[in-house]
């Protein structure tokens, strides 16, 4: 299978939105037209260091990452933090999340990341048998305050 990874471009938006939405129909999250135009205008924005690659096979999107600049006050450096990441179902196993961690790695190191955080869902087993080759599992556990309108 042949697949590149790139950042998207204008003509990409179809593929990115129907990957986009399969992401947050994984994670039951519903998903709407404003929501869609604001994150990609975000990947777009020169002012904020918020980024997108795809993944390509055949021409066709059939995977994404979304991940961005953070700061990290104990080591007075940014980190990178991974946002999304979406591969269709029928390109899994077949090498695109390699691909991609392959090039987040590579961006990670442009940036000056030390480091590459993210979480995910306890019960995402198949995305965690992922994360336990390519990355070191933290004891860190994630909380959400939510401040009430």
């Amino acid at each position: 299978m042949n697949i590149s990874i790139r950042s998207p471009s204008d003509a990409d938006r179809g593929d990115w939105e129907r990957l986009y939405r399969g992401y947050a129909d994984f994670y039951q999250v519903p998903m709407n037209d404003r929501i869609l135009q604001v994150v990609w205008d975000w990947i777009f924005d020169p002012g904020r260091p918020f980024y997108c690659i795809m993944a390509t096979r055949a021409g066709a999107g059939v995977g994404l990452m979304h991940y961005r600049a953070m700061p990290s006050p104990l080591r007075g450096a940014e980190v990178g933090f991974l946002d999304d990441l979406y591969v269709e179902p029928d390109a899994r196993g077949g090498g695109v999340v390699n691909r991609l961690f392959e090039e987040l790695a590579s961006q990670a190191r442009q940036h000056g990341w030390p480091v590459i955080r993210w979480i995910t869902r306890d019960n995402n087993y198949r995305a965690r048998s992922v994360y336990d080759r390519v990355a070191t599992r933290t004891d860190w556990i994630t909380y959400e305050l939510n401040p009430g309108s």
